[in-house]
């Protein structure tokens, strides 16, 4: 595995001083975070603005980057620069992964849930028939670039739903930082924050380098993306009109793994509880939008699933996890 570079910056500026080692440098970016790439224009050869949606997360978008690589004559020597939230880093670490069967790629996260989860660790891809992330590999970027200073002018939905990923996170291996984050995001403080980005950047980039392939250990960051995945086929496949953010189904499913956990004896009473006026307080949505059995189709279709069984993340307690079949 190449190892994991992630430089954790107040200004995009630096990322001039990275990218002019590259002969051609592409840029695939969010059209709504256009205002951020001024700074970082400087050794781009050509760029290509898309609307980012959970709709766009496809095959077709996949290809458009695609040709556009190959109309603008990119080699493969070229890197492939992808700016704006998860679902860029998704599309574009794809597209560059199977252009002219693989070149470079690295990250610009713009949003809290690319910063702390989606932008690290190589993995890409596209849904297919709104079973998320059906499609795809993992390919190791250059480098992830993080500044903390573009969330800024992040939407407020779109930050909190990032801090279900930062608070997942937490959950997992340290629950200091657990209780940290949850004041920080509850009164905003952005300079505390800014020290939980770079931490949780860290631990995701530690389990990442012990299991790449998610073998074993990778597999406790799927925590709460068993019944989050779920929740957002349903809403795709229904188009629902005003659907969840990925990290708010997310939270939803911290949440209902939280109540497992407790159901079969994995968990105290009352964890599930804590988290859920945790994410509550931080202004998150903890309640299943559905019924549970209208989940059911898409849980058993989860990419996680292997004969028939699911590795499911239960939590023992705030800082300790387990990975169980189910």
């Amino acid at each position: 595995m190449n190892k994991l570079k992630i430089y954790v910056k107040d200004d995009l500026g630096g990322l001039n001083w990275l990218l002019r080692s590259y002969s051609s440098v592409y840029m695939v970016y969010d059209a709504k975070v256009a205002e951020h790439i001024t700074k970082i224009k400087k050794h781009v050869k050509s760029s290509l603005p898309l609307e980012i949606s959970e709709a766009a997360k496809t095959m077709d978008t996949v290809l458009k980057i695609d040709r556009w690589l190959l109309q603008e004559g990119a080699d493969r020597k070229s890197i492939v620069l992808a700016v704006g939230g998860g679902t860029t880093s998704d599309l574009a670490g794809f597209a560059a992964s199977i252009y002219r069967r693989g070149i470079a790629y690295a990250n610009v996260p713009t949003t809290l849930l690319a910063q702390v989860d989606a932008s690290i660790g190589g993995k890409t891809g596209a849904n297919l028939d709104s079973y998320k992330n059906m499609l795809g590999v993992i390919r190791q970027p250059e480098f992830t670039y993080i500044c903390p200073k573009t969330l800024e002018t992040l939407p407020r939905r779109d930050f909190i739903s990032g801090a279900a990923e930062m608070l997942k996170t937490f959950i997992i291996e340290d629950e200091v930082r657990y209780e940290q984050a949850v004041v920080a995001i509850r009164n905003q403080d952005s300079e505390k924050i800014g020290e939980l980005i770079e931490a949780a950047a860290e631990i995701k980039a530690k389990i990442v380098r012990k299991d790449e392939t998610e073998q074993g250990l990778r597999r406790v960051l799927n925590l709460g993306h068993t019944y989050g995945h779920a929740i957002e086929w349903l809403q795709l496949s229904h188009a629902v009109s005003k659907p969840l953010t990925h990290g708010e189904a997310v939270a939803i499913g911290i949440v209902q793994a939280a109540k497992l956990s407790e159901e079969k004896g994995y968990a105290k009473a009352g964890l599930a509880a804590k988290i859920a006026n945790d994410f509550q307080s931080c202004g998150l949505p903890t309640v299943l939008p559905c019924a549970e059995e209208d989940l059911e189709e898409a849980i058993k279709k989860d990419k996680k699933s292997e004969g028939g069984k699911i590795h499911f993340v239960m939590i023992r307690k705030i800082g300790k996890v387990k990975v169980v079949k189910i």
